[in-house]
């Protein structure tokens, strides 16, 4: 009786298993995310460079303050302390670790979304995407 209920067990979970399998996005696909996150990369960078040039004469007069001398310092030291190196260490390999965790991740919801929502927002995500480049190209440009 009990090899009944085994085998029961064993074939629900294939068949919940080979439910699960998401197929790999193709390859048309992860190329255009990849440019797409490139392009969003490119703009943030761009936005903070002219935040820090903007930025650039207020910092300096604050450094001249007395606060903005005490904050420097406490920086400095904060820096030079081995709790804080180790932390930078530890965060380092965490984040070194966990990207091709991330990769794959990323590739399976690119398949899961080829698979199951391409076909039905696909169109609509397309053509939103260009008509917010075209805001975004002014507010915030590329290059």
């Amino acid at each position: 009786m009990h090899a009944k209920y085994a085998l029961a067990l064993i074939l629900a979970l294939q068949v919940s298993v080979s439910l699960c399998e998401i197929p790999d996005p193709p390859q048309e696909l992860v190329d255009k995310y990849n440019e797409y996150k490139g392009t969003f990369y490119k703009r943030l960078l761009n936005l903070l460079s002219q935040a820090q040039t903007a930025s650039g004469p207020m910092v300096e007069q604050a450094s001249q303050d007395g606060r903005g001398q005490a904050v420097r310092e406490y920086a400095e030291t904060l820096q030079a302390k081995p709790e804080f190196q180790a932390f930078v260490k530890v965060a380092t390999a965490l984040g070194e670790e966990a990207s091709p965790l991330v990769d794959k991740a990323r590739l399976k919801l690119l398949g899961a979304y080829q698979a199951y929502l391409r076909p039905y927002v696909g169109e609509w995500l397309a053509d939103t995407i260009t008509e917010a480049k075209v805001y975004l190209d002014k507010v915030m440009p590329a290059e």
